[in-house]
């Protein structure tokens, strides 16, 4: 997918975890991990700006768009 999510990264820049994102912005641990790992189809503007919130940060420190190779996608 062309849209690559680098939660992780801005996790680690705030010293949070997983378990403590998903308290603050009221997701589960499962449902975040697949924001997290990429798999995700889609996600809320609403679930988005609590994760901003929470990591003091814009949607494009989370979200990137790369072009993907020819032949792939």
């Amino acid at each position: 997918m062309a849209i690559v999510v680098n939660l992780d990264v801005m996790m680690a820049k705030r010293k949070m975890t997983l378990n403590e994102l998903a308290a603050t912005v009221g997701l589960t641990l499962a449902n975040l991990s697949i924001l997290k790992n990429g798999h995700a189809k889609a996600v809320r503007f609403s679930t988005l700006e609590a994760i901003c919130r929470a990591l003091d940060c814009q949607p494009g420190d989370i979200l990137e768009w790369r072009e993907e190779a020819e032949g792939h996608g």
